[in-house]
């Protein structure tokens, strides 16, 4: 290869010559406008990058509600009533879902329906030229389609005048969508109440427990399950009422100011009457004046309303609950049991449609008949080498013997108490009540926490 390389070296030395330095040079300007076009290059994009990343500004409430606020001016000043007297519907989400149960092909529109639902606004998808919106009525959700080519002018309404939170009414035809989702296409909207505030995230929802309870209505909105229960709920004292009834019970309302608390062992709320100045308290119970009127000759009484206890507070306890107090004429304890049974096994399974009831991680049965337990055998399952039944009232030793007992099981609190009923009762409460998961009687309760019950027929 010698030759070949020597006549190479001699054809490269007949080129026109050019110094180090300038080829340094050269190289040099060529390797700097490269890296000035990188690093100009790379400013862009991270430019561009660093606008895509910058997120949008999260309104604050104020701002939010002043937004809308100017829209309720906008439809005002274009004539439209943002909050509207009335709308006539004709059906809802929940007859919509079961009419066309099985009915209308993906794409396919009831061209002949005419169909008018009312509700909130809970989601809204808005596409250039359509619109799709999810609607929640009391009796479920259904979805709405709005369409330029239909709507015509009022879809620019839909567009910048509706937000999440607004109750509309639309009117228009059925169909499904190419998803399979029934809609209703509309053919013209109202706008019924325009909201003012937002809907809490859709994806948390209302988490906050206490905000939950403080604000009752929002919570409804966004918690289906929560307006179930409310339902549940009317269901359950409605029955209750008219199961009573029809069993010849009468219901008389009774006083809520009393110039005495009494009927129960609680701490009333106290009031004062301007024009008697007189000092009063609202009931903690209705027993007296149910009592009152047994005694005036009503054989079969009730009232189910209000008590007001001026005592804890929490998720379970409120100071403001209702009760239901029944009081019969010739009818003792074993009378009130099987009556307790039938009120709440018949409204069971009307409300919850069974006797098998899901409760957490139990299941509790509400098949008849309950177990009848006295509170000292139940007692006595917790605590087997001590038996509170055995014990002499008149001995004084009874005393010290049962506070030794519980405290031997884990029972806080009972150094000062001051009888053996308390001692039992504080017992049962601890070790017993919390283990209660079937629907249970317990009977026989001391004297010392039943002040105004009837003295047991054979046990002192």
């Amino acid at each position: 290869l010698a030759p070949h390389v020597e006549e190479l070296l001699a054809l490269k030395a007949q080129l026109p010559a050019q110094s180090a330095d300038e080829t340094a040079t050269t190289t040099s300007k060529n390797s700097e406008k490269t890296l000035q076009k990188q690093k100009s290059s790379n400013k862009q994009q991270n430019n561009n990058n660093n606008k895509k990343k910058l997120p949008e500004k999260e309104l604050t409430e104020s701002e939010i509600k002043l937004n809308r606020l100017a829209k309720v001016e906008a439809m005002r000043a274009a004539n439209m009533e943002p909050f509207e007297y009335s709308f006539g519907i004709t059906t809802s989400a929940a007859q919509l879902m079961a009419e066309y149960e099985g009915k209308l092909e993906p794409g396919e529109e009831d061209e002949e329906s005419d169909v008018a639902v009312a509700g909130r606004i809970m989601t809204r998808r808005v596409f250039g030229k359509l619109a799709f919106f999810t609607l929640q009525d009391e009796s479920g959700v259904i979805q709405l389609q709005f369409d330029k080519k239909r709507l015509g002018d009022s879809f620019k309404g839909i567009k910048d005048w509706t937000d999440g939170g607004d109750i509309v009414g639309v009117r228009g035809t059925v169909r499904r969508t190419d998803k399979g989702e029934l809609t209703v296409y509309a053919t013209e909207w109202k706008m019924l109440t325009k909201s003012v505030l937002p809907l809490p995230d859709k994806f948390h929802g209302l988490q906050d427990i206490t905000k939950r309870y403080r604000q009752r209505h929002v919570d409804l909105i966004v918690n289906p399950t929560v307006r179930d229960t409310f339902r549940k709920r009317a269901k359950i004292t409605s029955m209750m009422r008219r199961l009573l009834d029809d069993m010849g019970f009468l219901e008389i309302e009774t006083p809520v100011l009393h110039s005495q608390s009494g009927g129960a062992e609680a701490k009333p709320f106290e009031t004062y009457h301007n024009t008697m100045d007189m000092d009063l308290t609202l009931r903690i119970a209705t027993e007296l004046h149910l009592k009152r009127l047994i005694i005036g000759g009503f054989e079969k009484v009730y009232e189910l309303g209000r008590i007001f206890r001026n005592e804890g507070i929490s998720t379970r306890h409120n100071p403001e609950f209702t009760s239901i107090e029944l009081y019969q004429a010739y009818a003792d304890y074993d009378d009130m049991m099987d009556l307790t049974e039938h009120l709440v096994c018949s409204i069971a399974e009307e409300v919850c449609g069974g006797l098998e009831l899901p409760y957490g991680e139990h299941t509790v049965s509400l098949q008849r008949p309950w177990r009848r337990v006295t509170m000292h055998d139940i007692v006595k399952e917790e605590i087997p080498d001590f038996d509170f039944a055995a014990l002499d009232l008149n001995d004084p030793d009874s005393l010290p013997k049962a506070k030794a007992a519980a405290i031997a099981a884990g029972v806080p609190g009972v150094d000062g108490l001051q009888s053996v009923g308390e001692v039992l009762n504080t017992c049962f409460e601890e070790l017993c009540e919390p283990k209660l998961i079937q629907p249970t009687f317990v009977i026989d309760y001391p004297v010392e926490v039943s002040p105004l019950a009837k003295p047991h027929r054979s046990k002192p």
